[in-house]
């Protein structure tokens, strides 16, 4: 097997440059993907910046490829050269522990992510364990589709962890990266949307990507009208919040739910949750099987993230508009290796 072209990132926080692995033989259970796209998530940045202690270098990022599969190892099923598939932020789990059983395989302590300690798809080939690459439907655009496979998964898992109905009224906290699809999904499933924003800029745009309402975190007077009125709160940011005037946002048995990854402790009075019977929660991406269900869900909708586009060779250009916070809202780099 060939040489694999790839960009890497040779030590946290450097450029990007042309890097080439051998990849060794490709195993039984795995699946090589020729990309054609892959999203840029902000956790690609946190791992080039190794925020989190656990990168690896070189390091070659990318956890949201769709492509073509080249080659199926040999007891791989129901998958076959020329499909196009998608990975998300995981490429493995052990498959044979109580969650892999269960169909949790996201919670298997073993699982393999796609970019720690693993060749992502900032490249143009990308391999993984079977079980995680997940067909796309003709129906959704390949070249934005990218960012479903982590963002997406990301915001659509709570419906279906917490079965969540189409009455429901459900706030978003940020309108970014990730509020920006919770926003799509949310409309979609039928839910009575509100958007918590602390740009105003964002207030119209808001509106035309799903929410019926869009309320100032920033106001006070705004978040006391929103008292006791929802039944679950998405919270995709990463940073600190007014804890409290949130929790005040929730109904009777009403839940607030991260799924951004806030580093600092969040302070939470045990009395109002035992007063409204509240629920305090978090979730990570999503099962193999709850990522198909999403994007049978977006096809039927036409869900899609709002993406820019770079060539992959631009790569380094791609991450400094993501670090000036410009996206509106994903970036999706098309592979140019030639």
């Amino acid at each position: 097997m060939s040489n694999i072209r790839a960009w890497a990132a040779l030590a946290a926080g450097n450029r990007f440059v042309p890097y080439e692995y051998d990849p060794g033989p490709l195993g039984p259970d795995e699946v090589e993907i020729a990309v054609e796209h892959c999203g840029i998530c902000h956790s690609d940045l946190s791992v080039l910046e190794n925020d989190w202690g656990i990168s690896r270098y070189p390091l070659v990022p990318g956890h949201e490829a769709v492509g073509r599969i080249v080659a199926v190892g040999e007891r791989v099923a129901g998958l076959a050269p020329g499909q196009r598939v998608g990975v998300g932020w995981h490429a493995g789990s052990c498959m044979h522990c109580h969650s892999c059983l269960g169909g949790d395989q996201h919670l298997c302590a073993a699982a393999q992510a796609t970019i720690v300690g693993h060749h992502g798809g900032f490249a143009e080939r990308l391999r993984s364990h079977w079980a995680w690459v997940v067909p796309i439907p003709d129906a959704l655009d390949p070249g934005a589709v990218g960012p479903l496979l982590c963002g997406g998964i990301t915001v659509f898992s709570p419906l279906l962890l917490y079965g969540i109905r189409p009455t429901a009224r459900v706030g978003v906290v940020g309108i970014g990266g990730l509020g920006h699809m919770a926003l799509k999904f949310l409309r979609a499933w039928g839910c009575e949307v509100t958007a918590f924003t602390s740009s105003e800029s964002k207030r119209e745009e808001a509106r035309r990507l799903g929410a019926h309402r869009v309320v100032s975190s920033r106001d006070a007077g705004a978040m006391r009208t929103m008292a006791r009125s929802l039944d679950l709160i998405i919270v995709t940011v990463n940073v600190p919040l007014d804890w409290d005037a949130l929790m005040a946002t929730l109904a009777p048995k009403g839940r607030l739910h991260l799924v951004g990854a806030v580093l600092e402790p969040i302070p939470v009075a045990a009395m109002n949750l035992l007063l409204g019977q509240l629920d305090v929660s978090g979730s990570p991406t999503g099962s193999p099987t709850a990522i198909a269900t999403m994007l049978a869900f977006a096809a039927r909708h036409q869900v899609l993230p709002q993406v820019e586009h770079f060539p992959m060779s631009r790569v380094n250009d791609a991450f400094e508009h993501l670090r000036a916070g410009k996206p509106r809202y994903r970036i999706v780099l098309d592979a140019d290796f030639g």
